[in-house]
């Protein structure tokens, strides 16, 4: 059983990943952050007595079908109550910037040229847009693998498919965004 202790600390070692792939699913910062509080309340209420080990299978799980409960409340809410508006871009005051994300050690931050920096942030934003172009179960699939390291096993718990599912929508991801950034001249 997870003490009290380890559950705050799995709670704030996973806040800002889960914050950030929920942004990539619903590209709208505060229906993440609503739907990341919520999965870590359910977490918490209904889940808390379960052991530290199985804490973070449960939350990727919870915070999945959160994200989909919040796309059913949309698309209900669109098809009752059609609004242009809604139809706008999600985040009008700026953008969700990977470049928070990429760690560089320190010396070589230093010692990157203003060019290289300038290319890096532009690369950076043409994989994010394609990550967000990507259809939904394959983000979500890349993003759990590669992003948040989980094995197959663990992803596809999480998306509640089978391990091929989770297998074909990675190698699809994978071979989408391969194609999109070699068209824009991009090779990694």
């Amino acid at each position: 059983m997870a003490t009290e202790r380890e559950l705050s600390d799995f709670l704030k070692s996973v806040e800002k990943r889960a914050f950030k792939r929920s942004i990539y699913h619903v590209r709208d910062e505060e229906a993440a952050l609503d739907i990341v509080q919520d999965s870590m309340m359910k977490l918490a209420e209904h889940y808390g007595d379960k052991p530290a080990g199985e804490l973070p299978m449960l939350f990727q799980r919870i915070l999945s079908n959160c994200t989909l409960d919040w796309f059913r409340r949309q698309k209900t809410r669109n098809a009752l109550f059609s609004n242009m508006t809604d139809f706008e871009s999600a985040s009008e005051d700026g953008d969700f910037d990977l470049l928070e994300t990429l760690e560089v050690d320190d010396g070589s931050q230093q010692t990157e040229s203003a060019e290289d920096t300038t290319r890096r942030a532009q690369i950076l934003r043409e994989i994010e847009g394609e990550i967000q172009s990507l259809p939904t179960r394959q983000r979500e699939a890349f993003l759990m693998r590669y992003w948040e390291d989980m094995d197959v096993a663990e992803t596809a718990a999480a998306m509640g498919c089978s391990e091929g599912s989770v297998k074909t929508h990675c190698s699809r991801a994978v071979q989408a965004l391969s194609k999109a950034l070699k068209a824009k001249g991009i090779s990694l």
